[in-house]
């Protein structure tokens, strides 16, 4: 009884949050440009760049503000040059994609070597991590102090990023041109919407996130890098983008799905789970949760021929 209770306690609420928030941001990476009809499998590049250069320039001039800028605008450039290779020459973006996550697992590696002067990891206390927030006031009831306190600033801040897209997507003139950018190119065409410039915004936005992912991985989820330490949290995201249709808040809940799953394992390793299963379990939930979205996905797609067929 103790064994159980001491797994699913009330700490067991943040660290799903805490584990599940990288996904989140990867996720919303991807919700924005699924919106546009662009797959961004090159997530998981544009997330591993942004943790490392928020490492190497809040190592080098010891500020987190601007290695989180920077790392921001790494995941920026990298969806630019994506988008130009899918939007102005046609490329096959889930090509383009794989190509941008080999890319950074290359060029992260060797700017480790060469820039850094490390080799798998580096860590050094003069990394600035992203700050804590700690209300004075909640250390007066443990429940709530357990759950809320101490949640690093881009943890707050995801939450805020899920429903400022949720409002964008569905509440402002952008989001239904976006949409219909997504949906019906051609009449949002006709309608006088420029396509390929919503296709350029969306990109870009989606780089933005991206980066701030890694950021936030490598300086808010830890205070390192290591070589691959995005460990398919890309992947992981993009899975929940389709488990939640693109929709921001649905999407997000499904990262929560992600998130239980790791810290259920990391928790039951204590009790002689072996490793490998630990490891395995994230993977196993993506497998599960794409199988689910799909099959939602046909069951959908029936009700709409059917209702179709009953109108006409």
């Amino acid at each position: 009884m103790s064994n159980g209770s001491s797994i699913f306690n009330a700490s067991l609420i943040y660290a799903t949050f805490r584990s599940a928030t990288p996904i989140i941001y990867a996720a919303l990476c991807a919700a924005v440009t699924q919106q546009a009809d662009i797959l961004n499998i090159g997530t998981e590049g544009i997330m591993l760049t942004g943790a490392f250069m928020a490492v190497a320039v809040s190592y080098l001039t010891g500020s987190w503000i601007l290695g989180v800028l920077v790392a921001m605008v790494s995941g920026l450039v990298i969806a630019m040059i994506m988008a130009v290779g899918h939007i102005k020459y046609k490329s096959e973006i889930c090509a383009i994609g794989m190509g941008v996550n080999l890319l950074a697992l290359a060029i992260t590696k060797f700017l480790l070597n060469s820039w850094l002067g490390k080799s798998g990891t580096f860590m050094d206390p003069a990394i600035a991590a992203i700050p804590h927030v700690h209300f004075a006031f909640l250390e007066n009831i443990p429940l709530l102090s357990t759950i809320f306190n101490d949640w690093c600033i881009t943890e707050w801040l995801v939450i805020f990023f899920v429903i400022l897209i949720w409002f964008l997507f569905y509440k402002t003139r952008w989001g239904l041109h976006l949409r219909a950018v997504g949906q019906f190119p051609d009449a949002a065409q006709m309608a006088g919407i420029n396509v390929k410039a919503m296709k350029y915004q969306a990109m870009a936005i989606s780089g933005l996130l991206g980066g701030l992912a890694g950021a936030h991985l490598s300086l808010g989820y830890s205070q390192m890098f290591t070589e691959n330490m995005t460990n398919n949290r890309g992947f992981m995201g993009v899975a929940a983008m389709f488990f939640g249709g693109a929709h921001p808040v649905y999407t997000a809940i499904g990262c929560l799905v992600f998130g239980f799953a790791d810290s259920i394992g990391a928790r039951l390793q204590a009790y002689g789970l072996p490793s490998e299963i630990v490891l395995l379990m994230p993977y196993v939930v993506t497998v599960i949760v794409l199988a689910l979205s799909m099959i939602s996905k046909k069951e959908a797609e029936k009700k709409r021929k059917s209702s179709l067929q009953t109108a006409h």
